[in-house]
């Protein structure tokens, strides 16, 4: 039997990479929570290795947050995803495991990269200063994957492989009202405005940045597949030092039309306002995903309908954000 070991199973795409995984009856699923398990500790990670010696391991825990909390927390947005990262690699080499795939983030590609951005884009520019550190630490985990592979992939049969989503939603997302990604954020604020009877809604900037959104179930099935596909068929799309691969949407739109969709879903009757005083970040972040689709895998679900599920999702879990 495989044995898995999904890391960050209670995030995001964790839990939904976990959802997909735990119906194969092939697979021995191995979880373990952040209170049981600090990935930022070294020794602790290393001796879960050695007793649980997994096949593979999606690597999706990660510290993450809107704009606000990457202006906010800087050091511990680089330090804790620079930690678990090199924990949990090093610590899946030094006990056999053949197999991760590590998930990192659209971030990692440069402010003015030309649109849409393909993968050799990667260092070739200056990062958005609102999520720099983030990203240098995303960036890293890209390059620990490859650099295992350049040295270990002949000699120990290692197979390491990354994944960069365009920005995610969905169930299990972070509505917090200080450090919540732009979708989660705006679903908050219209219904709480809707209830409140407020007359208007305020999004932070001009509303003109133009965004890429991918529902979470997508991207676990999209996860899963790129993990599983043949090496020979992966390495003909990639290279030993441009070994990751995009996952999108293929469709962006404006945070305006992203705004008037949500307060559309949420039945919210106000206005909407936009703060000036609040910064845009990127102008446009387009993934361009045809490496993706060159291995079979097209996106299921459109933003409407994953918008429409993700505000049920948050509705019914309303009472865990008050």
């Amino acid at each position: 039997m495989l044995k898995v070991y999904v890391a960050g199973h209670q995030g995001m795409v964790g839990s939904a990479i976990f959802r997909l995984l735990k119906n194969d009856k092939s697979i021995n699923l191995i979880t373990c929570s952040r209170r049981d398990l600090d990935l930022t500790n070294q020794a602790s990670v290393q001796s879960f290795f050695k007793i649980h010696q997994p096949d593979q391991v999606y690597l999706g825990a990660a510290k993450v947050g809107g704009i606000h909390a990457n202006n906010t927390l800087p050091a511990e947005f680089i330090y804790q995803n620079l930690m678990i990262q090199a924990n949990v690699i090093d610590a899946a080499f030094q006990n056999g495991t053949k197999k991760i795939l590590f998930l990192g983030s659209s971030c990692i590609y440069p402010k003015l990269a030309t649109q849409p951005i393909i993968e050799n884009c990667l260092l070739s520019g200056k990062l958005e200063k609102t999520n720099e550190p983030y990203a240098i630490a995303k960036i890293a985990g890209i390059k620990l994957c490859e650099s295992y592979n350049r040295q270990y992939g002949s000699s120990h049969g290692i197979d390491y492989r990354s994944v960069i989503p365009s920005n995610l939603y969905g169930p299990g997302d972070n509505y917090h009202t200080d450090n919540a990604h732009v979708i989660p954020a705006l679903i908050r604020r219209f219904h709480e405005a809707k209830i409140k009877k407020q007359k208007t809604v305020t999004v932070w900037g001009s509303g003109t940045p133009q965004r890429e959104f991918l529902y979470v179930d997508d991207m676990a099935t999209a996860s899963i597949h790129v993990m599983n596909i043949d090496k020979k068929i992966y390495d003909k799309v990639t290279q030993p030092m441009v070994s990751h691969i995009n996952i999108g949407s293929g469709y962006d739109l404006t945070i305006k039309d992203l705004a008037e969709r949500i307060k559309s879903i949420v039945c919210y009757r106000g206005e909407i306002r936009f703060d000036l005083s609040k910064p845009d970040g990127t102008s446009r972040k387009l993934v361009d995903s045809t490496c993706l689709n060159m291995l079979d895998w097209q996106p299921q679900i459109s933003i409407e309908q994953g918008l429409a599920l993700s505000y049920e999702d948050f509705k019914e879990n309303y009472s865990k954000y008050i």
